[in-house]
């Protein structure tokens, strides 16, 4: 039996949507682009195949997701529209994660949206440049441009820096277990580029608020 708050409230009505366990995770793989079901079935372990069967029924129902002809889930308009809460719910998570547990378990691709969670161009506005990320075998990159920002799979034409980590660290990073400058001096993380690059990218990020005559990281290979 379906469970309704039966309240006239907006967050009620979206919760009577989205709010069943799974659901947002399901919706969070679908932030970045189509996916198959043994795809998302392999990326949300823990999820049975019966009960990603059930969820995917009731988003394509609410026409929060839709089913390509190849047989590939994707978000609708609808779907698209619950980018920007997801994305803020993740950013408010990052600061509740601490140090990972043997059990948990993380993959690359949600590196890249934690990243568009947590940048925000305002923090320098009159910087424009780019920022390529390999965490495992993701790549990525982000572009600021004056209070703007883009990101998107793939590398970048000609990025001010490199990064390359695994994805543990890098949402280790994230949550504040580990500073970026701690994690290069462990080696866990490495950067080839403008070594000023690192600071202002960790500022759009917001893992450092950092001044402009800090002493400068050094790269590693």
């Amino acid at each position: 039996m379906e469970r309704h708050y039966r309240q006239y409230c907006g967050l009620a009505a979206a919760l009577d949507t989205v709010g069943e366990r799974w659901t947002l995770l399901i919706v969070r793989e679908l932030l970045l682009g189509p996916r198959r079901y043994t795809e998302l079935i392999a990326d949300l372990p823990g999820l049975g195949t019966n009960l990603l069967a059930d969820r995917l029924k009731k988003l394509c129902a609410a026409e929060i997701v839709v089913r390509e002809d190849t047989g590939a889930y994707r978000l609708g308009p609808l779907g698209e529209r619950l980018r920007e809460p997801v994305l803020a719910l993740s950013k408010w998570g990052i600061g509740l994660l601490g140090e990972p547990t043997p059990e948990m378990i993380t993959r690359p691709h949600w590196a890249l949206l934690a990243v568009q969670a947590m940048a925000d161009a305002s923090r320098l506005p009159e910087l424009a440049e780019t920022y390529e990320f390999q965490v495992d075998d993701e790549v990525f990159h982000l572009t600021v441009d004056h209070g703007a920002l883009l990101t998107a799979r793939g590398p970048a034409a000609s990025p001010s820096m490199r990064v390359r980590t695994d994805a543990t660290t890098f949402v280790r990073i994230g949550a504040g277990a580990i500073g970026p400058f701690a994690a290069l001096a462990t080696g866990d993380l490495s950067f080839t580029g403008d070594p000023d690059a690192v600071l202002r990218c960790s500022t759009v990020l917001g893992l450092v608020n950092v001044p402009a005559d800090q002493p400068r990281p050094s790269p590693k290979c």
